[in-house]
């Protein structure tokens, strides 16, 4: 692209190969993204909720994922259109940054997009527009803050922070047992967390699944699995005050780099030959006993005869465990991870209580528990379920609880689910737009109205009738000056939210407000779109 002058020293465009591309301008350009932008908002508006939709999606080599993710069903969409683009990225930043409530944050920038369209066809320019979604939304944020609640949890207390996990849950596929997987992921959080800093390490917790059994056999473990057995089927399946070797040499004789060739003629060279190599094989164990091992976890593989040779000297040992794997099995067990056996001290050893290999089922399938270890900072969820997506879902689902208990440790405020904050902030932003004379006391009552889309959502997905259900609930907070006056999408008869014990944790919401804006004042200020076309 270029810009050239008439005459009369007017600038004008030129564009390289222009017959080759399609351009759109103005309003039409605007109007154009905000149909893209809704377009990808209403895919996720039916996934919102605790009696929302799930989504299917097939990758190209036929995977199947069958979940209501918000970030995962954006995620695995194939998105050619730049400005849906944004709205995929917008829901993976809340993803990251918070971890729950995707699926929302893409409904309410999806509703903020619609309202301005109406601004934008009334003749009010779009960057005023954008002015007026600012107000509202520091409003909103502002109004979050008023009506959120601390929330004192403790050690002995944790009833609060499970309750928040189950409303996460509730929305997800394994609603059933949200209970137990609350608790699970709870006191996961707190077993690794620093309460004094505010500080968890989500690394320290690793999901595993194992395709089998029902969802409710699914256990915490403090401690670490592993998907390896031992290496040899006779060597013992449970080690108590296991002091654990963790290699990352091969547990072989060595190989030399160079490219050689070894002529043997005879049966005596080749017997010596075979005697060395056990020799050096020998020697290996006899290092790793001497120090007071009693497991070796190896990262590399070793061949049949060293395993005979490991089982004939009373050496349990495992071999192929992947990187990631050693390095939590080195904070858990207090041990060092060891790259050449010169280097073996009984100092860098680690330990735990019982190493035990567990089976499952009618199957050879087994894994490794290593449990009560020196330092317990680090755990296991273990997942079990009918098939393969379930698993995966249900570790989505616990990633978000995770998430969500993570925040309250963070920060412990709450407001009130099933669209009360939303229902709340839309009457604080609509009473303060009185107070802005200009033309984005416009852009503030839209921004009112797109809040609402959120409790109008979850009432439509839960079957009621969703204006009918939405201006009763709103009626009712204006007159009785309740915030927690929410949808009733379980039908239990009651609006009250604390009632119902549905929370939502304060940042996440705070959060959702003020990506949806950001995301959408940068779509409303895009009015030139030159693409290449289509043919």
């Amino acid at each position: 692209m270029a810009l050239a002058f008439d005459e009369y020293g007017r600038p004008f465009i030129i564009l390289r190969e222009q017959e080759q591309k399609t351009r759109l301008r103005g309003l039409d350009a605007q109007k154009a993204n905000i149909s893209a932008g809704t377009a990808v908002a209403r895919i996720l508006r039916t996934s919102l909720g605790p009696k929302g939709m799930d989504k299917m999606l097939q990758s190209p080599d036929g995977e199947v994922t069958v979940t209501n993710d918000g970030a995962t069903i954006l995620e695995q969409m194939d998105v050619d259109n730049q400005i849906a683009k944004l709205m995929v990225e917008l829901s993976q930043s809340q993803d990251y940054e918070i971890g729950d409530g995707t699926t929302g944050v893409v409904v309410l920038a999806g509703a903020l997009l619609e309202h301005a369209e109406r601004l934008l066809e009334r003749g009010i320019h779009p960057i005023r527009v954008a002015e007026g979604y600012e107000m509202a939304s520091r409003i909103a944020f502002d109004h979050l803050q008023h009506i959120a609640q601390k929330f004192e949890f403790g050690l002995d207390n944790i009833e609060p922070l499970v309750r928040t996990c189950m409303t996460t849950l509730s929305s997800k596929i394994v609603n059933r047992c949200k209970r137990d997987l609350a608790e699970i992921a709870v006191k996961a959080v707190l077993a690794v967390a620093d309460l004094e800093r505010k500080d968890v390490n989500l690394d320290l917790i690793k999901v595993e699944g194992k395709v089998g059994g029902k969802l409710e056999d699914t256990e915490l473990v403090y401690g670490i699995l592993i998907d390896k057995d031992m290496s040899h089927p006779q060597m013992p399946k449970r080690i108590e005050n296991a002091k654990i070797a963790i290699l990352t040499c091969p547990f072989e004789p060595p190989k030399p780099k160079t490219k050689h060739k070894v002529d043997i003629d005879t049966v005596e060279k080749f017997q010596t030959l075979r005697l060395q190599e056990q020799k050096y094989f020998d020697d290996m164990v006899q290092q790793c006993k001497d120090v007071g091992a009693t497991l070796v976890i190896c990262q590399w593989g070793f061949d049949d005869e060293a395993n005979h040779l490991l089982m004939h000297r009373n050496l349990p040992a495992v071999r192929w465990v992947g990187g990631v794997e050693l390095e939590l099995i080195a904070i858990a067990t207090g041990g060092r991870i060891v790259p050449r056996f010169q280097e073996l001290t009984p100092d860098k050893l680690g330990k735990a209580g019982i190493v035990r290999e567990k089976s499952f089922g009618t199957t050879k399938d087994r894994m490794l528990y290593i449990e009560h270890c020196a330092n317990s900072r680090a755990v296991t969820i273990f997942i079990r379920g009918g098939n393969k997506m379930m698993i995966e879902e249900t570790k989505r689902s616990i990633h978000d609880a995770l998430c969500v208990a993570r925040n309250l440790i963070r920060n412990n405020s709450i407001v009130y689910g099933g669209g009360s904050a939303e229902i709340s902030c839309s009457v604080a932003v609509e009473a303060a737009a009185d107070k802005y004379p200009g033309v984005e006391q416009y852009a503030i009552r839209a921004f009112a109205d797109a809040l609402d889309s959120v409790p109008m959502a979850l009432a439509e997905n839960s079957g009621l009738q969703p204006i009918e259900t939405l201006s009763a609930v709103k009626s009712q907070q204006i007159k009785e000056n309740n915030p927690h006056c929410g949808i009733d999408c379980n039908d239990v008869g009651t609006n009250d939210m604390r009632e119902q014990n549905v929370f939502e944790t304060l940042i996440g919401k705070q959060q959702q407000i003020l990506l949806a804006t950001q995301v959408v004042k940068m779509i409303l200020k895009i009015d030139d779109v030159i693409s290449p076309s289509d043919f």
